[in-house]
């Protein structure tokens, strides 16, 4: 008689279990309240969040499950933790935006949960089957939550947009997966390290490509960025915010994860397509820029090259390389949402603006806004001593590390050209005159403003921990 199978352990994975469970509850409790309960799902949703951030702070709950398929480490923690918090700040952002363009729908919420539930698999995901499974949860409830403005034909175009992109970009990743399992005849990333150890073939490294490229769409590096200007500036402001800072942690911590925990013994391969990803994403991200009048567009193009950068530490190979990466995510949240956080803001008689020229003369109608943004700014465009410089600082340390000096020049030389369109958005904020005042900023966006603007401001008194964590994640990959 054979032995029964024994059930997979769940501890690994009790906050995905937690958002699921979450997810549904909401869902039917929306289904029989109607339009009337949004704000009540709105705040237990954010609720539900936080509460995943704690217990992945405080349980230990390391291990695999289900035949290796699912894997918690400090790394997978760590990159959780960040975009849990991107997730849950995004909602929070968008409550008064809602509120003020008539449409708070309680779907909008649940559908943020849904996606994070999907970004959480990605992190854990140690086979590639389970990739699959978490990247197209959190596409399904992405592609609808950028056509959720049903009203407005530019929110309906963006998610079509969307769609019809995310699913060719789908198709190239099962592709690429394919042509992986046909060279080694494995899907968990462990089977495939040791197959890749008697000898790599040209079709397996054909297929690493494809998988990068599918990949490479979702943190829209070039040249798979097309759909993000359009995307960004379509979608409701709120959605820009979370497709800016959320998805993008998830889908990079995926790539770290593929590219180190799969296809390590080929590390000389995947080393130049991201090298390649990297400078063409830091070169277009700089120059696409310069001539944008719409600020969700400007901030679109400069979302591409920050994932520029980032790449640069991976494409360094090296344990230094993904912790550079890592703290490099951490600054670009912070940055990413408090910029949100003012594009939010930029309201004139219950409308909204998203034209550049609009934030004239801002330093003296909100002097304290205008302070923040512009530290902000600066700290994109990376200028000492906040923290943009030293998320910069970190990953060309590690390329130059690893003699990769032509990347990190690039790098430098990218950096200085996108330096101009922030200080641009400076000069016109304390230079030009006021163009009218913007109406009085909600208390959330206020909040994410202020917590953003101290952190860019005093990286420095933070840095330690969080540096020593990315490490210690950093480590468990290697």
């Amino acid at each position: 008689m054979t032995e029964m199978a024994t059930l997979p352990s769940l501890a690994p994975l009790t906050v995905e279990l937690l958002l699921a469970v979450g997810a549904m509850v909401l869902l039917m409790f929306g289904v029989f309240t109607g339009e009337r309960s949004a704000p009540t799902i709105t705040g237990i949703a954010v609720a539900l969040l936080a509460v995943a951030v704690l217990m992945l702070a405080v349980m230990d709950n390391n291990g695999l499950t289900f035949d290796g398929a699912f894997i918690m480490d400090p790394f997978a923690r760590f990159m959780k933790i960040l975009t849990l918090i991107g997730s849950g700040v995004a909602i929070a952002m968008s409550v008064g935006y809602a509120r003020a363009e008539k449409f708070e729908r309680f779907e909008y919420p649940i559908l943020i949960v849904l996606a994070t539930l999907g970004m959480l698999m990605m992190i854990s995901a140690n086979d590639m089957i389970s990739l699959y499974l978490g990247l197209e949860l959190q596409s399904l409830a992405l592609y609808v939550v950028a056509a959720i403005h049903r009203d407005s034909v530019r929110s309906t175009e963006a998610g079509l947009k969307y769609f019809v992109l995310g699913a060719l970009a789908s198709g190239i990743l099962l592709y690429g997966i394919s042509l992986v399992y046909g060279f080694t005849g494995q899907t968990g990333y462990d089977a495939i390290v040791a197959a890749l150890a008697e000898g790599r073939s040209t079709g397996l490294v054909i297929g690493l490509v494809f998988v990068l490229a599918g990949l490479a769409f979702k943190i829209s590096a070039v040249p798979f960025h097309m759909w993000t200007p359009d995307v960004y500036e379509g979608a409701p402001t709120p959605v820009t915010a979370f497709f800016a800072a959320a998805p993008k942690l998830a889908a990079m911590a995926l790539i770290i994860r593929v590219v180190i925990g799969a296809f390590e013994p080929v590390t000389a391969d995947w080393q130049q397509v991201i090298a390649f990803v990297a400078i063409a994403s830091m070169v277009l991200g700089a120059f696409a820029a310069i001539g944008q009048t719409n600020i969700k567009r400007l901030m679109a193009y400069s979302s591409i090259g920050h994932m520029g950068f980032a790449l640069v530490g991976l494409a360094a190979g090296s344990k230094v390389g993904i912790q550079g990466v890592m703290v490099y995510l951490v600054i670009y949240l912070a940055m990413t949402l408090g910029a949100f956080a003012c594009i939010l803001a930029m309201r004139r008689h219950d409308q909204m603006v998203e034209d550049i020229d609009a934030l004239a003369g801002l330093s003296r109608t909100q002097p304290l806004v205008a302070f923040c943004l512009a530290a902000i700014l600066f700290s994109l465009a990376g200028i000492p001593p906040l923290a943009g410089f030293f998320a910069k600082y970190y990953v060309f340390l590690a390329a130059i590390e690893k003699g990769l000096y032509v990347l990190a020049v690039i790098g430098v030389i990218a950096s200085v050209v996108g330096a101009f369109y922030y200080l641009r958005i400076v000069k016109i904020m304390y230079f030009d005159e006021p163009d009218g005042e913007f109406d009085p900023m909600p208390m959330e966006l206020s909040a994410v403003l202020g917590i953003s603007g101290v952190f860019v401001i005093g990286f420095l008194v933070f840095a330690a921990p969080i540096i020593a964590a990315a490490g210690a994640a950093a480590a468990s990959l290697f």
